[in-house]
């Protein structure tokens, strides 16, 4: 590969660090052709970009990046994918639906402006929480009062008396 190549690379990944929030470093060696297109249609369909990457070039990317992705540095051996994605736990789950036997394996991450290194970091990276997912738990949260208060009235013949002792008879 010629060094104008290799710099346009270099650009590629470093523009890629910067449009997605999250990205996932995975280990594929193992994996044969087969396997490979495999993992790329469900990523996909999971709306996560795999690129296969060397990685000298990526350490120089990372380099050349405005955040300090040092400690990721100790990750780059064997072969590398990176799965950049705009939801943190959406590459955590599919790694952790198709790995079999630790192939295709965690090497790292950087989700959520954390890194998390090692294989032993899936579950913690299954276990984010989307912004979606807070949002709905937030409005569920604040809808559970409105919604005892509306089924207090319903049940308590609608008077004040009725409402009270309602409310009163409800475990916490």
């Amino acid at each position: 590969m010629r060094k104008e190549d290799k710099q346009l690379v270099i650009e590629q990944i470093g523009a890629q660090l910067k449009e997605y929030a999250h990205f996932y470093l995975v280990d594929v060696t193992g994996l044969n052709a087969a396997a490979t297109s495999d993992l790329r249609r469900k990523c996909f369909g999971a709306e996560i970009k795999m690129v296969v990457v060397k990685n000298t070039l990526l350490h120089k990317a990372f380099e050349a990046s405005e955040i300090d992705y040092s400690p990721l540095y100790g990750t780059l051996k064997g072969s590398t994918a990176i799965f950049f994605c705009n939801t943190a736990n959406v590459p955590a789950k599919l790694i952790k639906e198709v790995g079999k036997d630790g192939i295709p394996g965690l090497k790292a991450a950087y989700a959520e402006e954390g890194f998390y290194v090692g294989a032993d970091q899936l579950d913690a990276l299954c276990a984010i929480k989307s912004k979606n997912e807070v949002i709905a738990e937030i409005v569920g949260l604040l809808q559970s009062p409105a919604k005892n208060v509306i089924s207090a009235l319903q049940s308590g013949g609608q008077t004040i008396h009725g409402v009270l002792k309602t409310l009163g008879e409800r475990p916490e």
